[in-house]
């Protein structure tokens, strides 16, 4: 389901005065990194701090549903700063922060075991906060008649203990299990809540690559089963283009994450270096980020508010 705020159009000036950081420009205004799914929220933030129009579209053009449409004539430079806000994918975020090369990132999970390991060996911590929930869900072909799954079976499945659909109530076709690049934010979040640190067999078929990689590939494939997050199926691609299933009978909605219902409600993150001079704009953002001023924008981005 969308966003309210996206289905009424809100305005940057229906966004309360307090979301404001005295003397931020384009010209200090933080080198921030990015999740691929939280590209829409990072670049809404800076409209509503900088002062830049947008409003919302239909975006066809690269697969997706809903867009951000930003109106780069309202201040000059505008394209240009916009382009140069990072979208590294989530383990790409974590480490361009640890390396110094961005002061700040959005991402769709925390820290993962490789990158805290990285980050030791560079002699780096981080602040991380939690600011906003989604959903970890399960898709197939838009054409499998399984709509739900439990808990236990989905690691069956991985585990490679249930093989053909018919043993959860769908037809006789075997089942073909996919999984995302190592590292990612989606893989990441298998291992540790879905699988709780269950050793998945080393599975012949190739990774699938990039947030768009489960969906091009279930377009086509009856047989497979791959993961994503709820916001990335609804607002960056079609929602009718695959099977989304519901976990032991629940269905992930909005509502449903929002009162955790939903067994796979996850958490987005935005995260700093613990080192960063309290007094600079980077960790101004960040303090402004995580507080309540900026739940609002949060919930226009299409995201459930923490």
């Amino acid at each position: 389901m969308l966003s309210l705020c996206i289905l009424m159009g809100c305005a940057k000036d229906e966004v309360p005065d307090p979301f404001l950081i005295e003397g931020i420009s384009m010209e200090n205004y933080p080198k921030v990194d990015c999740s691929t799914s939280t590209q829409i929220l990072q670049s809404l933030i800076a409209c509503k701090l900088l002062g830049v129009g947008y409003d919302w579209k239909e975006n066809m053009l690269f697969g997706g549903y809903y867009d951000l449409n930003i109106q780069y004539d309202d201040l000059p430079g505008s394209l240009e700063f916009f382009k140069n806000l990072r979208v590294s994918t989530t383990h790409g975020a974590f480490t361009s922060l640890i390396d110094r090369e961005v002061d700040l990132i959005v991402t769709s999970r925390s820290i993962s075991r490789d990158e805290k390991a990285y980050a030791d060996e560079q002699d780096v911590t981080l602040d991380e906060t939690p600011i906003a929930l989604d959903g970890f869900i399960f898709i197939t072909h838009k054409n499998n008649p399984v709509k739900s799954l439990t808990k236990k079976q989905i690691q069956d499945i991985y585990m490679g203990e249930t093989t053909n659909w018919k043993e959860v109530g769908g037809r006789d076709l075997a089942i073909t299990p996919y999984i995302r690049e190592p590292n990612s934010g989606s893989q990441e979040k298998m291992e540790t809540i879905v699988m709780k640190g269950l050793e998945m067999p080393k599975w012949e078929f190739t990774p699938l690559l990039g947030m768009g990689g489960p969906f091009d590939r279930l377009r086509s494939d009856e047989s497979g089963i791959c993961y994503s997050l709820y916001y990335y199926n609804q607002f960056f691609v079609e929602p009718e283009l695959v099977n989304q299933l519901a976990v032991d009978g629940i269905t992930p909605t909005q509502q449903a994450i929002r009162n955790r219902t939903y067994p796979y409600t996850t958490e987005v993150y935005t995260a700093i270096r613990s080192d960063t001079d309290k007094n600079s704009m980077a960790y101004k953002l960040y303090r402004l980020i995580c507080s309540d001023k900026a739940k609002k924008i949060i919930e226009e981005s299409g995201y459930v508010p923490k």
